[in-house]
């Protein structure tokens, strides 16, 4: 079979201005919850975009940690390649893709570090393992198997069971100006109603082509 020949068909729900809340956190905030009782795999799964100064794309999957009116978090190492772009570009998207409910959700906007407090709390949360990994990995760095592993193991030994976080380690937090919810139609008559923030703040709705 050629990749060409293989269609899926979209007729499982649709989305209507009539139905859509007002507020596209509170639109998220119900599909999202929606995907999590559906057993959707990785539902907090999203790919960030982000670009260099010259404008060459890069996207990569990372994990929702949070979100509230102010954006969506998203935590990883400062010094990785998405966060010196978005220290010299600080625009970037995400996109959630849930294929069992036939949606996607498209958030565009600009990113900035969150407080070292929020940082700190979240780090502490995480795994013991997950603690020293963010230490031992010199993340988008080249670097071997066996260095990376020799790199954790010396510092399981040495940072113990309690580790601080590292200075270049942290949370993003993308404050949304542009919010997309697709639903999959048939014939390709797909559902896009599209979330614009004004200057005062205030969300219009807007239908969009398919």
């Amino acid at each position: 079979m050629s990749v060409a020949d293989i269609r899926q068909k979209y007729e499982k729900f649709e989305l209507l201005e009539s139905a859509i809340a007002k507020n596209p956190l509170d639109q998220f905030s119900l599909w999202l919850d929606q995907a999590l009782q559906a057993g959707v795999p990785e539902p907090t799964a999203m790919t960030l975009a982000t670009a260099s100064p010259d404008g060459r794309p890069a996207a990569r999957i990372v994990l929702l940690k949070g979100f509230d009116a102010r954006g969506f978090v998203f935590f990883t190492n400062y010094l990785s390649r998405k966060g010196h772009e978005l220290t010299d570009n600080p625009l970037a998207s995400l996109l959630f893709f849930w294929p069992a409910l036939e949606r996607q959700v498209r958030i565009e906007g600009k990113v900035a570090k969150v407080a070292e407090a929020e940082s700190d709390e979240y780090f502490h949360s995480r795994p013991l393992g997950s603690r020293i990994g963010a230490w031992a990995s010199p993340q988008s760095q080249p670097i071997t198997r066996d260095e990376l592993e020799a790199r954790n193991q010396a510092l399981s030994a040495s940072l113990g069971n309690e580790p601080s976080r590292p200075e270049h380690w942290g949370g993003y937090r993308l404050e949304p100006d542009y919010i997309e919810f697709w639903q999959g139609r048939p014939s390709r008559l797909h559902d896009r109603l599209a979330f614009q923030r004004k200057d005062g703040g205030a969300w219009t709705l807007q239908r969009l082509a398919p």
